[in-house]
Formats: C-alpha cells, structure tokens, sequence
C-alpha cells in the first residue's frame, strides 16, 4: 500500500501512525450531537478540545446526513461552516476537513485554509467538485454510498456488497486520475452505516482488506453508528467500547489507517497502547 497522502502543501503518512480524525458537526439536527456545537464558537472551542485530546485532523461539516435527512442550500451550508474554518485555521496546525457534497462550499473552505475535502458521494454529487480539486489540490476522502442520506436505509440491497463498495471506490479512483488528479490525494471510506444493513456492515468491517487491497489508505467512520444500537442495544451515547472494538480489529489486520471519530481520547489512547504492543513485538 502506498500510504502517503497528499494535501496541498503537506504529506502525511496514514497508518504511520494511524490517525485519529475529530469529527466537528455544526448543524442544527445531528444525530450524534443533538446540536450542541451548531454555535461558531462552541463548534471553535469543541474543535480546539478535540486536538487538545490528541486529534490528528479536523473533520468540519455543516449539513447532517444522518439516515433520512434532508438536504440544504449552499449558502445555509457556508453559513455554518465558513465562520469556523477561518477562525480554526488561526488557532490550530491541525489539518482541517469540510466535510462537503457541494463543490463551491468546498472552494470556499480550501481558500479559506482547509486541507481536505470529505465527500459522502466521492465526487459524484456535483459536476464541479472534480475542478475544485484539480484546482486547490487537496486530500480527498471518497466515500460509498448507496442512494442518498434521505433514501439510503429504505431497502439498502447488494449482490456481494463488499465486491460493489470496491469496485465503487476502484472505479472512481481510476475515473478521477483519468482527469489529472494524482492518486495520492485519495483515501477511501466504505461508507459503514450509509446504504447498508447490520449484515452488510458486518461484511465490509470483516473483510476491510480487500478494500485496503486497491493501494490507498482507508478512512473508518462506525463512532455512534446505528449498528451498535442493533447489535448491541445502545444509545447514541453508550456505543464507545463497539466503536473502539472495531477500530482496535482494523489495526490489528492494519486495514484501517485513519479512523473518524467523536470521541478522540479514548481513540488515541486506544491507538496509542495498540502501537506500544505492537512495537514491543507482542
């Protein structure tokens, strides 16, 4: 795998050490946060608590796409989200993401001093995004989904839904490169929870190699997932120990090297004691 990762005007190395992505939802309607850091500033004072607790990369969105949610104007979306990225980038050296669908609330986050674009639709959701990139050259997260955030867990159906999500991702790797955009601006996410079944998430978490087979660093996003209130029967807020569960089996087969999370310390000190076992070859 060639795990280097290039945004802009930095290289980063996933998986060496694996790094742990804060998530910072500035929306009204998360299902996760239930609103709490809609406000600029508490969404600027949560973001600087997540890189205090260890956070390697900033994950900025302003639109939910939690099952069955609606979409929002671009403006509503810079509203949010542009006031807190220009203030982040004065505060912190961590990289920040914007977690974006949309190609011109991407610009305006990249020329404001963000680093990395995470799109749920791999760059399928707008025409324009492909130039956005071309243009600001940063780091891409190119996620699968199936359907859309409003449609997705209506009947979510697969043939072999580990061999689609990779041929997905494989796909639109070969599609984008084809447009001048180097391959080493990508990582991919199997987008777990987004157009899937418990069944099918199971799948994809168990044989994460296979994805992590096509050269390109993975980015793992199960932190609060409605899977664990399936499987295990908690609430939103009790659902840590399934999350760090499976971040701690993808490092262990090293198939995730970028893990998207809410809660950053005990993922750190997870990542952390992990990578102390392994380097005292135990």
């Amino acid at each position: 795998m060639n795990r280097i990762w290039k945004l802009r005007d930095r290289i980063l190395t996933p998986g060496k050490p694996v790094l742990v992505m804060g998530i910072v939802n500035v929306t009204p309607d998360s299902f996760s946060d239930g609103g709490r850091f809609y406000d600029r500033d508490a969404a600027v004072a949560h973001a600087l608590e997540l890189v205090r607790q260890g956070a390697n990369l900033l994950d900025i969105g302003g639109e939910s796409s939690r099952p069955g949610s609606q979409p929002i104007s671009a403006e509503e979306e810079l509203a949010r989200v542009l006031p807190v990225v220009e203030q982040l980038v004065q505060l912190t050296e961590v990289p920040l993401s914007i977690d974006t669908t949309k190609a011109v609330v991407a610009d305006r986050a990249l020329a404001a001093g963000a680093r990395i674009i995470n799109d749920i639709t791999a760059l399928t959701g707008d025409r324009d995004m492909p130039e956005v990139v071309r243009s600001h050259r940063p780091g891409v997260i190119l996620m699968h989904m199936q359907g859309t955030p409003a449609t997705m867990q209506d009947n979510p159906t697969y043939q072999d839904v580990v061999a689609e999500v990779r041929n997905f991702l494989q796909t639109r790797l070969q599609t984008l490169t084809k447009l001048g955009i180097a391959e080493t601006q990508f990582v991919f996410d199997p987008g777990i929870g987004f157009g899937k079944t418990l069944e099918h998430n199971l799948r994809l978490l168990a044989r994460l190699e296979e994805l992590a087979n096509l050269g390109r660093p993975v980015c793992l996003g199960v932190s609060r997932k409605g899977m664990f209130g399936k499987l295990l029967g908690r609430e939103v807020n009790q659902r840590l120990a399934g999350s760090l569960a499976v971040a701690c089996h993808a490092m262990a087969h090293d198939t995730a090297q970028i893990l998207r999370v809410h809660e950053v310390a005990p993922t750190r000190d997870a990542v952390l004691m992990f990578q102390a076992l392994a380097a005292a070859g135990l």
